[in-house]
């Protein structure tokens, strides 16, 4: 079990890491819209926090030595399932033709006030 850590990725702001590599599997946690370099959340609007939460996964993904292609499964959290017709056009236009399984959820709330949480699991070579 490897640990996955980069700055290019906002920090985890608690007990857990970014993602933790398990063999030819990787399992990263959820990210929200902070701003990796200055830590601030980048939330003007659904569109601009998805663009952002997207972009930290990435981040996470290469670190573990994968890519949006690679993503098997994820999970969304929205805090408002009437933002899920926009959060789903920018995941589609995104992801490509990579169609990973997945699960949306709505929650009553998310970290530091986020709409939306995305967390996946990859396969990497």
């Amino acid at each position: 079990m490897t640990e996955i850590l980069t700055p290019n990725a906002p920090l985890p702001i608690g007990p857990y890491s970014q993602a933790i590599r398990e063999a030819n599997l990787l399992f990263c946690s959820g990210q929200i819209a902070l701003d990796p370099k200055t830590g601030t959340m980048k939330n003007t609007s659904i569109e601009e926090e998805t663009h952002q939460v997207v972009a930290n996964l990435g981040e996470v993904l290469k670190a573990g030595g994968g890519d949006l292609s690679s993503v098997i499964k994820t999970t969304i959290f929205l805090t408002d399932m009437n933002d899920f017709a926009k959060v789903n056009e920018i995941y589609a236009a995104v992801l490509g033709d990579a169609k990973p399984a997945r699960s949306t959820i709505a929650v009553s709330a998310l970290p530091k006030g986020a709409r939306i949480e995305i967390e996946c699991i990859a396969r990497v070579l």
